[in-house]
């Protein structure tokens, strides 16, 4: 297992995108906080400890009401819209279904990316509490391991239990069934999949749980390898924020994206 505090946003120049803030809004200074940025206190850091993320940004603007948002979050800086199973944008009111005007999938009005949204129903094919083992065919992503087809952990709604076998699933639902009516879902990226957490968060689940709510307070896979060793793959570990790395036979959360890459 390999894990990393380092918080890691890049992009090829060729596909550069908007990045999330770290949502943080609390200041330090070297053995307490400060304060919380607000229009009543707008800068809590003390003499020596200027400049810090929780003055910066979005989440900054957003704590001191100054940020213009297409959407809503409860989460500073962020900025989401919920997503109809048909595909259409939704009111911030909208509540889970399987109907088409039920909301199903949460865009990040900021990266641009669409994101899945679990279900609670261990008999559903996207069922909050599912796990898959890391499993990619394509030596383009793998490194020379494609992993291990054979997960266990999805209640018996794939005959395998890995990564492509769920996306591959999900993309070949037909007519209602599909998620908010696109067939071009992925693993996210390493950076994608991290760009979902909030670094300002007291405890995990570290994400804005009431726009990605049914999140698991565990680890989530990306689509990437993990270059140092190929037997390994990158995740992010929702119950602590951290960015990591682990052996590609684990069965771990998956949630797909559109968008990006």
């Amino acid at each position: 297992m390999v894990w990393l505090v380092a918080i890691v946003f890049s992009a090829p120049a060729s596909q550069a995108q908007h990045l999330n803030d770290t949502g943080q809004i609390i200041c330090y200074n070297a053995s307490a906080a400060t304060g919380t940025v607000s229009p009543a206190t707008p800068d809590p850091e003390t003499a020596g400890f200027d400049e810090q993320d929780c003055t910066q940004g979005r989440s900054a603007a957003d704590a001191l009401s100054t940020l213009t948002k297409v959407g809503a979050s409860t989460v500073p800086g962020r900025d989401y819209t919920k997503i109809a199973n048909d595909g259409s944008a939704l009111p911030a009111s909208a509540t889970l279904g399987s109907a088409l005007g039920d909301w199903a999938c949460t865009r990040d009005n900021v990266t641009g990316l669409i994101w899945e949204v679990k279900v609670n129903s261990a008999s559903h094919l996207r069922h909050v509490g599912h796990t898959y083992s890391w499993y990619d065919t394509n030596p383009a992503i793998n490194g020379g391991n494609a992993g291990t087809p054979g997960g266990i952990g999805c209640n018996g709604t794939l005959a395998q239990c890995n990564t492509t076998a769920f996306r591959d699933a999900v993309n070949a639902q037909t007519g209602a069934n599909r998620l908010c009516g696109a067939t071009d879902w992925h693993l996210p990226t390493a950076n994608e999949l991290q760009s979902l957490v909030h670094y300002g968060a007291a405890a995990g689940p570290y994400i804005d749980t009431v726009w990605f709510p049914l999140t698991a307070n565990s680890v989530y896979w990306s689509g990437a390898n993990y270059a140092p060793d190929a037997s390994y793959a990158w995740n992010v570990n929702f119950y602590n924020g951290y960015l990591g790395a682990d052996v590609k036979t684990l069965n771990l959360h998956v949630r797909l994206v559109r968008g990006g890459q």
